[in-house]
């Protein structure tokens, strides 16, 4: 009798201990929201756009200052000088030729930033994404040699870009390497992949993703990360509308 009870007792521990340490679908979102977010950064890049015309390529520069002040400066040839500043939930651009600021609200921010399959509504989702949708882990799966959470997200506000989310969430760095984005009745709007990653500051953070809006026809656009310095000194000022005419 002792022989069979010591290896059930044993099963039994290890089995206490797996359930014990296992995450909830809010510990793994909010760790993932949580690992996206520095102090501040510096980076640049470039929008790489794909459709039925051809290849149309923007670089930029941006700042950020946590997860509620952003601003993104162009540097292209075609878009020098006009710019997108986001500060909590609103989004300003500017244009140099006009020397105009316009505050986007409403269905204007569901406009395509840049000809890109990126909107100016995905810009104001944030990192909090716990307060704006109830999680569940729905399965695993491995998806390009990365082992994977599978999360379902549904909206409890309207004020999300997307009422429902299924997010691929990476186990070893948390980072979301997979997107579908979708209406309250399930149609598909967007997806997002993440084709490369850096470290940074002992995270990893995407550094290459493609994005596709649905509602479009052969298009898609990659967005890159060419350089990164986080947690860098930035004048608060260049967040200020006073400064993005400047």
């Amino acid at each position: 009798m002792r022989n069979i009870i010591k290896p059930l007792l044993l099963i039994f521990i290890i089995l206490s201990s797996s359930a014990l340490y296992a995450q909830t679908a809010d510990e793994i979102l909010a760790e993932s929201d949580r690992r996206q977010v520095f102090e501040s950064s510096v980076s640049s890049g470039e929008i790489q756009v794909k459709d039925r015309f051809g290849i149309k390529v923007s670089t930029f520069n941006a700042w950020s200052n946590g997860a509620d002040e952003t601003l993104l400066e162009f540097t292209s040839t075609a878009e020098r000088g006009q710019k997108i500043l986001k500060t909590e939930d609103s989004i300003y651009l500017y244009y140099p030729d006009a020397e105009e600021i316009i505050r986007m609200q409403g269905s204007a921010l569901r406009q395509s930033m840049m000809g890109s399959d990126i909107s100016y509504e995905d810009m104001t989702g944030g990192n909090d994404r716990l307060s704006q949708y109830k999680t569940s882990i729905i399965g695993e799966e491995t998806l390009n040699g990365r082992d994977c959470w599978i999360l379902s997200l549904e909206a409890k506000t309207r004020t999300v870009p997307y009422p429902k989310e299924k997010i691929w969430i990476d186990k070893s760095n948390y980072i979301v390497v997979k997107g579908e984005y979708s209406t309250k009745s399930g149609r598909l709007l967007k997806e997002m992949e993440v084709l490369e990653t850096m470290t940074v500051g002992g995270r990893a953070i995407a550094s290459k993703s493609r994005i596709s809006d649905k509602m479009k026809s052969d298009s898609e656009t990659i967005m890159s990360i060419s350089d990164i310095k986080i947690n860098v000194e930035i004048d608060p000022d260049i967040f200020s509308l006073d400064e993005l005419s400047w």
